[in-house]
């Protein structure tokens, strides 16, 4: 009986520390937090929200500037909405690219990975290079950063989005350079996904961006 007893408990230690169906033990990979999530993707989502409100104070800024413009022009004297349609159109497509990059990953298709990835670089440094044109056009025809409370949030907000698209690019070549390389420890799959998390995240605040500046009148 006691022999019986010492054989189980050497079972259960065994199955204790070998790695569960997804291939992480108890020493690999991120461990589940009570929510369900792994620590690393309820930090991720936990930063995501901070970034709401920071956005959403930016927003709320420029709401109640836009009307200010003094004696510099407004927006539509300025919007070129065509161009403005394109440049969005283009960072929403980055979001198919890199839904296609985490569906890859979970393939644990690094070829493809990479190729997605690098894809969504490309279309967000697209967008960045339109609204760096964008800018200088509207500098070109007097609307500089300190011409009114309008361009001022105007620049802020706008601005400060295409700064997370840029990081976001540099994470996303980042990435890809490292798969290739073969370095990520732990869930691969994982790291795309958050990073493709934060990719869908400026997005969607840039379909509120464009419809609340762009598309709504002052």
């Amino acid at each position: 009986m006691a022999d019986i007893t010492i054989h189980a408990s050497e079972a259960a230690q065994v199955e204790a520390a070998s790695p569960d169906e997804h291939g992480h033990g108890d020493h690999g990979g991120a461990h589940a937090t009570s929510t369900g999530l792994s620590n690393n993707k309820m930090a991720m989502w936990l930063f995501l929200g901070s970034e709401c409100l920071l956005f959403g104070g930016l927003i709320s800024t420029y709401m109640l500037y836009r009307g200010r413009q003094g004696s510099g022009p407004g927006p539509a004297q300025v919007f070129d909405i065509p161009l403005t349609s394109v440049s969005s159109f283009i960072l929403l497509m980055s979001s198919l690219t890199m839904v296609l990059a985490v569906n890859a990953a979970k393939r644990l298709d690094d070829k493809n990975t990479r190729l997605w990835l690098i894809a969504t670089a490309l279309l967000g440094a697209l967008f960045v290079g339109g609204q760096v044109y964008e800018f200088t056009a509207f500098y070109q025809e007097g609307l500089g950063f300190t011409t009114s409370l309008f361009s001022s949030s105007f620049y802020t907000l706008t601005g400060f989005h295409g700064v997370h698209v840029a990081l976001g690019v540099i994470m996303l070549i980042a990435l890809a350079a490292i798969i290739g390389r073969g370095r990520i420890s732990g869930d691969k799959a994982e790291v795309v996904e958050m990073v493709g998390l934060y990719w869908h995240f400026v997005d969607v605040v840039w379909v509120v961006i464009f419809t609340l500046v762009y598309l709504i009148p002052a």
